[in-house]
């Protein structure tokens, strides 16, 4: 496995309060990672610091074996690293189309832009049927994939995945899980945060769980959910597709 990113001992505050303590991560290119914990437990603070959009007090961040701990947001996108954040956080007032464009701000404009364009438009259909109508008249599922397509947009060597299936309705959570499990059988390198453990685990080759700001357990997917004190903690229901959710 050829490592891409790599993650040691990585501490950040909000104020006086400390949300990562000493955390240790690797994902290896062409991996799908899965990191998993209660809400609060660091989560998106950790995909926030890997963007650059969260200042790390300790530890370091190394992608494609260079150091980005203090590059800026921008730098890092170029080098590929491209978010999907949580809540989906889509420019509603922007026409789909525009907010498919704007994710590849950091490239050059030529043919090419056109042509990934046309990729998103196949793997989600529903956007070119929408791609003139604000985004914010999306529904949740849509704007989901339009916030993946954006990312996609960036032609990532990295993937962040924020909390894909808050909020949405079972079956398109398994919609999103099944392009998400397609992007990994293309080679996109994802790592993937989500509190639906029962799926991200499913779909991961390996996974991490995170309390409290430290990292307690990793181990191959697999592995980690017929692990008691993970079905006791995050896989205690049914199969969390089969939730009520009120989107």
């Amino acid at each position: 496995m050829t490592e891409l990113l790599r993650i040691e001992g990585l501490s950040s505050y909000y104020g006086r309060i400390q949300a990562l303590d000493c955390v240790k991560l690797e994902v290896g290119a062409g991996e799908l990672v899965a990191l998993i914990g209660a809400n609060g437990a660091g989560k998106s603070t950790l995909l926030r610091c890997i963007s650059g959009v969260q200042p790390v007090s300790a530890g370091c961040i190394h992608f494609g074996g260079r150091d980005i701990s203090r590059m800026q947001p921008k730098g890092r996108v170029q080098a590929g690293i491209c978010q999907v954040p949580e809540g989906r956080q889509v420019f509603g007032p922007m026409s789909v189309e525009d907010n498919l464009t704007l994710g590849a701000f950091c490239r050059p404009r030529d043919k090419s832009v056109a042509v990934d364009l046309d990729a998103v438009y196949t793997m989600f259909p529903v956007l070119y049927q929408k791609r003139n109508l604000a985004a914010g008249t999306l529904s949740g599922g849509q704007q989901q994939m339009l916030a993946m397509g954006r990312a996609l947009m960036g032609r990532p060597q990295l993937l962040l995945l924020d909390e894909p299936s808050m909020g949405l309705a079972p079956l398109i959570v398994r919609e999103i899980f099944e392009i998400i499990g397609r992007l990994r059988s293309q080679g996109t390198t994802i790592l993937l945060v989500e509190q639906n453990a029962h799926f991200a685990l499913s779909v991961a080759d390996r996974g991490y769980v995170i309390e409290t700001g430290r990292i307690t357990l990793t181990g191959a997917g697999h592995d980690l959910i017929a692990r008691p004190e993970v079905q006791a903690a995050y896989l205690g229901m049914q199969d969390p597709a089969e939730r009520e959710h009120p989107g």
